[in-house]
């Protein structure tokens, strides 16, 4: 992928908008509004309790950061002036960019990209060539945070897929330095630059994909090693979850085998990315394992339902 440039996209503070306020939302808002690039962070979901729950779960994450010297008390309060919340997405109309982050479901995400298409401002001149992206002119970027899903699938729920990109960020969002960057097939150049370039802006490492394929870079080969660890409980290979574990972590220099590190994603996400790769690679090296199938149908899915192996 070429490395970010060197040009000033950025002429002014940016208005960001947030979709959803759960886990990912929540965090996306923080570092957003963390970042002496944003203007305004404006997070929206239908829950007021999801919207009252983000901001405190953000005020707290903040107070941890302050404690442990990270941060300032000024830069906490100045992060926390810039967030307002809202039940109503035709708020978002004012945003220069917009982070979708509603759970991982392909038909939810092209509804919700349906709607913020009829909401934000109109693109009044299309990029062209290397001119970078004016948010002016160009209109807002809208951006998906999604660890498989399609870009070019979301964004063809639009009428201008020319502004839709994917944007991966890694749980938990304010600790986690990478964030993926990956265009649809209709994306245009400039705004995977800008995009790019805002993710250097606030502070993470943006590592652009090429095409738009199932898993993107990091679950491409993330999960099927999950998936495996899997199959060697399921089979025998050792019939000790710890075992697995500590092999890999000590064989390979990892912060945590891939089990725990399954229950800290949720094996329901791992299923949900597994089924993506299989469905749209068709080949079966990407096939679940069974045992990971029977764990999520009986709701054992790791740390977010309170059940590890």
């Amino acid at each position: 992928s070429a490395p970010p440039s060197s040009r000033t996209l950025m002429p002014r503070l940016l208005r960001f908008g947030v979709v959803g306020a759960g886990q990912m939302g929540a965090g996306i808002a923080q570092v957003l509004a963390s970042s002496s690039s944003a203007s305004s962070v404006l997070v929206t979901d239908t829950s007021t309790s999801a919207l009252t729950r983000s901001v405190e779960g953000i005020a707290s994450s903040l107070a941890r950061f302050v404690s442990k010297g990270r941060i300032s008390a000024d830069a906490r309060d100045a992060a926390m002036h810039r967030i307002a919340t809202s039940p109503s997405l035709d708020d978002l109309h004012l945003c220069d960019v917009i982070v979708e982050a509603v759970p991982e479901d392909e038909s939810l995400k092209r509804q919700m990209f349906a709607k913020l298409d009829h909401i934000v401002r109109p693109q009044l001149e299309t990029p062209s060539g290397t001119t970078p992206w004016d948010f002016d002119k160009n209109g807002p970027i809208l951006a998906t945070n999604t660890s498989s899903v399609s870009i070019t699938r979301i964004a063809s729920a639009t009428r201008n897929a020319s502004r839709v990109v994917g944007v991966h960020f890694m749980n938990p969002v304010p600790i986690m330095k990478l964030v993926e960057i990956i265009p649809g097939a209709d994306t245009c150049q400039a705004a995977v630059e800008a995009s790019v370039q805002i993710v250097n802006d606030i502070g993470k490492v943006p590592v652009a994909a090429d095409a738009d394929r199932p898993g993107f870079i990091v679950n491409r080969i993330l999960m099927p090693y999950i998936n495996e660890a899997f199959f060697a409980l399921m089979e025998g290979v050792s019939r000790d979850p710890h075992a697995i574990d500590t092999a890999m972590q000590l064989g390979t220099n990892v912060p945590m085998g891939p089990l725990t590190l399954a229950d800290h994603i949720g094996l329901d996400t791992c299923l949900s990315i597994m089924r993506v790769l299989h469905h749209g690679l068709g080949d079966d090296k990407y096939r679940p394992c069974p045992l990971l199938v029977s764990y999520v149908d009986a709701q054992r899915l790791g740390k977010k339902s309170g059940q590890r192996r």
